[in-house]
């Protein structure tokens, strides 16, 4: 699983001209998944991102996760985090996962934040055509790869 984390002032999804999850404070993360990825892979990455040191202190530095401050996190599915560019000028998206052995880690892994987080968390539709609107602050903008744990 690969995670793209973005703090942000604000953050929504729209889809079919319909605005979806709207976050004030807190992180866009968008997530992409391959055929390899397990329930390990959730439990390890959904930890990592709630309790990630991203959000200011009182004396204005990075030392305050997601659970600490209780900012809002806004999850979108996007299967192009695993394009592979290796040959030629059209992406391959080989190793992405097809939506029947995606939808059910998605979903599994919008629980286990929410179980970690301590509240809901916020979604676009796995597989929509969405538009997704954001305010990075910072920016501040972090990879998170579940096959890079050391």
């Amino acid at each position: 699983m690969r995670l793209v984390i973005q703090r942000v002032t604000q953050a929504s999804v729209s889809i079919e001209g319909k605005i979806k999850g709207p976050i004030g404070e807190g992180l866009l993360v968008l997530m992409g998944i391959e055929d390899a990825d397990t329930h390990e892979d959730i439990q390890w990455l959904s930890q990592k991102l709630v309790n990630l040191r991203i959000f200011n202190d009182g004396e204005g530095v990075m030392n305050l996760s997601a659970k600490e401050t209780g900012a809002d996190i806004l999850l979108i599915s996007q299967f192009t985090l695993f394009a592979s560019t290796k040959k030629g000028n059209r992406p391959s998206y080989i190793r992405a996962a097809k939506p029947d052995a995606a939808i059910p880690l998605y979903e599994a892994f919008i629980q286990q934040v929410t179980q970690d987080l301590g509240k809901p968390v916020f979604t676009g539709e796995f597989g929509a055509d969405m538009k997704v609107s954001l305010l990075n602050d910072g920016p501040v903008t972090i990879l998170i790869d579940s096959k890079n744990k050391e």
